[in-house]
């Protein structure tokens, strides 16, 4: 069989998942590479699995496990696989996925211990970094609040390193609704700020408790009105000459300080 072309119509169908809005109209986004492919086959419905010759050698285990469970797969030509594709070397395998991102009210319950909540982050390559991290410590969900980037965008895909598959995902535009909620789960709401009045080599009876760290946008931060609702505003100490930290090294830091503290008192207990 001849493999389908960039003109091929289920192959037109799947480029325009590329925008968010086409995304959003028919509830499904790609992902690229095995890594990523192979996490989304063992958690999420897979309707197409794409990929090229080069990578049919690469990866047949795994286009193989994905036709065993009924997904569709297709041989394409290279120039398909690169319309598929936003990266300057297409890895030659894209899936079509369900999207991920969950209500709110399924991320937060009365088990959460902590969660991470970036707020208007424009980067998708922070906002995917940042969901890598909360999964490597253990964090209950990732809360996208505000105008944030898409987490289905390819880019924040790739930045998770497959991290998107492991946590609940929320989109919420509405901040004050997720706020409102975060406090009505009885979670304090701890904001990172360079001139906090608690600093977080000193915050450990803090940290302990559940919590729901608050990460600003990476040009203006967070606005006054998110500031003022948290609960603490935190200070990062820099010992060195660096001026600042970017959103993810910040959220790296203190979403592993409140794991840390949270699992040595679970330990003791």
């Amino acid at each position: 069989m001849d493999p389908l072309t960039e003109r091929t119509p289920r192959v037109v169908s799947a480029v325009k998942l590329l925008r968010t809005a086409e995304r959003r109209k028919v509830g499904r986004f790609l992902v690229e590479g095995e890594n990523s492919v192979g996490e989304a086959l063992g958690t999420r419905p897979v309707h197409d699995l794409f990929y090229t010759e080069d990578a049919e050698q690469r990866y047949s285990t795994l286009i193989d496990r994905a036709h065993s469970v009924g997904v569709r797969t297709s041989l394409v030509t290279d120039r398909a696989v690169r319309a598929l594709s936003d990266t300057v070397t297409p890895p030659g395998l894209v899936a079509v996925c369900d999207l991920l991102d969950v209500p709110l009210a399924e991320a937060i319950g009365p088990g959460t211990r902590l969660l991470a909540v970036p707020v208007a982050v424009a980067e998708p390559g922070n906002a995917g970094t940042v969901i890598r991290v909360a999964d490597a410590v253990g964090a209950d969900a990732a809360i996208l609040a505000g105008d944030s980037v898409d987490p289905h965008n390819g880019k924040c895909v790739r930045a998770s390193a497959g991290s998107l598959f492991h946590l609940p995902v929320v989109r919420e535009r509405d901040t004050a609704a997720v706020l409102d909620s975060i406090s009505a789960a009885g979670i304090q709401l701890l904001a990172t700020a360079a001139d906090g009045e608690v600093d977080l080599d000193d915050a450990d009876e803090l940290l302990a408790r559940p919590t729901a760290w608050l990460f600003g946008n990476e040009a203006h931060g967070l606005d006054a009105a998110t500031s003022a609702r948290a609960d603490h505003r935190v200070r990062i100490p820099i010992h060195g000459r660096a001026e600042s930290l970017n959103l993810a090294t910040a959220a790296s830091i203190c979403l592993y300080s409140s794991a840390r503290v949270q699992n040595r008192k679970r330990t003791d207990s």
